[in-house]
This record gives structure tokens, sequence and C-alpha cells, in this order.
């Protein structure tokens, strides 16, 4: 165990450990911003299909709105050519 502890008390043996640790700190800090990207992609997706899904809900109340009030209006409808 001393052995180690003389060896990394060498000067070029300190800079190899610096390196090694700068080097696999930036690995895990890329792999983190793919996983953040991957996870901002499914967001933006899960958006997208909310706002499909919201649109068509919108459009079903609009024509819910506009529906004629009874048989004798839809009939009224129709013979004017508005339906």
């Amino acid at each position: 165990m001393r052995w180690l502890a003389a060896l990394l008390a060498s000067g070029p043996a300190r800079r190899a450990l610096g390196l090694v640790l700068a080097v696999i700190t930036l690995a895990l800090f890329l792999l983190n911003l793919r996983r953040a990207g991957e996870s901002a992609g499914r967001l933006a997706e899960r958006l997208d299909t909310m706002e499909k899904v919201n649109e068509a809900q919108r459009q079903m109340l609009d024509a819910v709105a506009r529906r004629p009030a009874d048989r004798d209006a839809l009939a009224q409808r129709l013979r004017d050519g508005r339906f």
C-alpha cells in the first residue's frame, strides 16, 4: 500500500490521475447531456400529441355548439343547404 502512496506522490502520476478524472468527468457529463436530450425529445413529442388531441376536441365542441336544436331545425337546415 505504501508503494501506491509513493506512486501517487510523484508528479507524472498526479498529472495522469488528474487527466483520467477529467476524462471520466467529461464522459459522464456527455452521457447525462444525451439522456437529458432524449427526455426533452419525449416531452416535446408528448406536447405535440396533446396539442393535436386538444385541437380535435375543440373542433368537436365547436361542431356541437353549431348543431341544430331539434329535428325541425335540422330539416330546415337541410332544405337551405347549410348542412
